[in-house]
C-alpha cells in the first residue's frame, strides 16, 4: 500500500512539472504588448495559443484571403529580406522553413496549384512556375509589349492562368494618386475598359475572354470547377452589384447577388473549400445590419448567418470542413465603425446566425495590414499576418483553448 501510493505521489508531481514546463513555455502574455514577443505563447485575453510561422529576418506576408496558400501540410509565403523578395515554405507540423526562390526580382502573384506542388508567380511582364518539390523553375509567358497584364489565379486542372488588365488611363490613375482614397471614386467614375483573360499553361496563349468598361478586379477560379472564373466589378460597394462569374465553356456571365436596397453593400467573395457556394460580407443597408452570406453556385440560393457589429471582419473564411467560420476583425475606422471589433474571431453556425469566440486581441494590430486570415488543412489552426512586433510577421493561433 505505501509503496501504491509513492508511486500516485511520483505520477503527480510529474504530471504538476510537466505542466509547469509547458506553462513556462508558453506564457500568458498580452498579444502584442512588447515588440518582441516570444516564439509561442498564449493570449491572456482569450487563452488560445500564438505561435509565429515566419522565423526569418524582414517582413514576412501570408497570402490574401482567397488565395489557397498550401501544398499539403506546406504553407507558401513570402519573406522581404536581404536578398529581395522570395518564396518560402514552412511545414506546419515541424515549424521547418524552406526557401523556394533565391534570385532576383519583385516575385507577385499568390498562387499555388495544391495537387502538383507547383508556384506560379510574374516578374516584370514574365510568368514563372517553380515547384516546391524539385525546386525547379520554368518561364510560363511573357506579356506582350502592348499587353501588360497581371496572372491572380489558376484553375482546378492547372490548365490555365487568369486575370484582369486595366487600360492604361486606369494605370494612370494610379500612379498619380496611391492612396486608396484618392484612386477609388476617380477610378470607378472613369468607366474605363477592363479585359479578363486566360493563359493556357501548356501552350503558352493568351486569349481575352471578357471586357466592360468598368473596373473588374478579385478575379478567382473556382477549387473545383476548372472552367468556373469568379470576378467582381470593383469600385463604392453601395454602387456595384459586385459578384459575378464567368463560364469559360459557354461565355455566360451571372449576377450571384443583386442588391435589393438602397446602401446595401455585399463584397470580399470567396469560395468554399468545395467550389459550391460563393460566401460574402453582406450588408443590409451599410454599417447597420451585418451578415456572412453565401450564394449555391448551381442553384442561385442564399444563406445568411447574421452577426453583431463587433463581430464583423474585414476578411471571412471557411473551414477545411466547411463547418466553421473564421474572421479578422476590424478597427473602429473600417465600414463597421466597430467599437471594440480587433479580435480574430471563430465563427459557429448556430440556426441563422453566426456564435462567435475570440482566438486573439488585436489591440495593438495596425490594421493597415490586413490580418487576412486561413484555415490550416487540418482545420485547427488560424493563420494570419500581423505587425504588433513591429514588421510583418505570419502567426497561427490555435482553435483549442490552452
Amino acid at each position: 500500500m505505501k509503496q501504491d501510493r509513492c508511486l500516485q505521489v511520483l505520477v503527480a508531481l510529474a504530471g504538476c512539472m510537466c505542466w509547469m514546463v509547458a506553462v513556462h513555455a508558453q506564457p500568458q502574455m498580452e498579444t502584442g504588448a512588447q515588440q518582441s514577443m516570444p516564439p509561442e505563447w498564449i493570449d491572456q485575453d482569450t487563452h488560445h495559443k500564438i505561435v509565429r510561422l515566419s522565423r526569418l529576418e524582414g517582413n514576412n506576408a501570408s497570402f490574401y484571403f482567397h488565395n489557397n496558400p498550401f501544398v499539403g501540410n506546406r504553407m507558401v509565403f513570402y519573406n522581404t529580406g536581404k536578398e529581395g523578395k522570395q518564396i518560402w515554405t514552412v511545414d506546419l507540423a515541424s515549424l521547418k522553413l524552406e526557401t523556394i526562390t533565391n534570385f532576383p526580382g519583385n516575385k507577385n502573384g499568390e498562387i499555388v496549384a495544391p495537387r502538383s506542388g507547383n508556384i506560379y508567380y510574374q516578374i516584370a511582364d514574365t510568368v514563372f512556375r517553380t515547384n516546391i518539390h524539385t525546386k525547379k523553375t520554368e518561364r510560363i509567358f511573357v506579356f506582350p509589349a502592348d499587353y501588360r497584364a497581371s496572372i491572380t489565379t489558376v484553375n482546378a486542372d492547372e490548365t490555365r492562368l487568369a486575370g484582369s488588365k486595366a487600360s492604361d488611363e486606369q494605370k494612370e490613375i494610379l500612379k498619380q494618386y496611391p492612396e486608396k482614397s484618392q484612386y477609388f471614386n476617380r477610378i470607378y467614375d472613369a468607366k474605363l475598359l477592363n479585359e479578363l483573360f486566360t493563359i493556357d499553361i501548356k501552350k503558352g496563349e493568351l486569349k481575352k475572354i471578357h471586357h466592360e468598361n468598368t473596373w473588374l478586379g478579385h478575379v478567382q477560379f473556382s477549387p473545383s470547377d476548372p472552367n468556373l472564373l469568379m470576378f467582381c466589378h470593383e469600385g463604392p460597394w453601395q454602387k456595384v452589384d459586385r459578384i459575378w462569374h464567368y463560364n469559360l465553356q459557354t461565355g455566360a456571365v451571372q449576377l450571384m447577388h443583386k442588391r435589393t436596397v438602397e446602401n446595401e453593400i455585399a463584397g470580399h467573395e470567396f469560395f468554399g473549400p468545395d467550389g459550391k457556394t460563393i460566401w460574402f460580407d453582406l450588408q443590409i443597408p451599410r454599417s447597420v445590419t451585418f451578415y456572412l452570406a453565401g450564394t449555391d453556385v448551381r442553384t442561385g440560393k442564399e444563406t445568411r448567418y447574421s452577426m453583431e457589429r463587433n463581430e464583423w471582419s474585414i476578411h471571412f473564411n471557411a473551414s477545411p470542413d466547411q463547418k466553421l467560420f473564421c474572421g479578422d476583425g476590424g478597427d473602429p475606422g473600417q465600414v463597421a465603425k466597430a467599437p471594440d471589433g480587433m479580435w480574430l474571431y471563430l465563427f459557429r453556425p448556430q440556426g441563422d446566425q453566426l456564435v462567435s469566440e475570440k482566438l486573439v486581441n488585436m489591440k495593438h494590430h495596425n490594421y493597415k495590414l490586413e490580418p487576412n486570415v486561413h484555415f490550416s488543412p487540418d482545420g485547427k489552426w488560424i493563420i494570419f499576418r500581423a505587425n504588433f512586433e513591429g514588421t510583418g510577421e505570419v502567426y497561427a493561433v490555435e482553435i483549442k483553448k490552452s
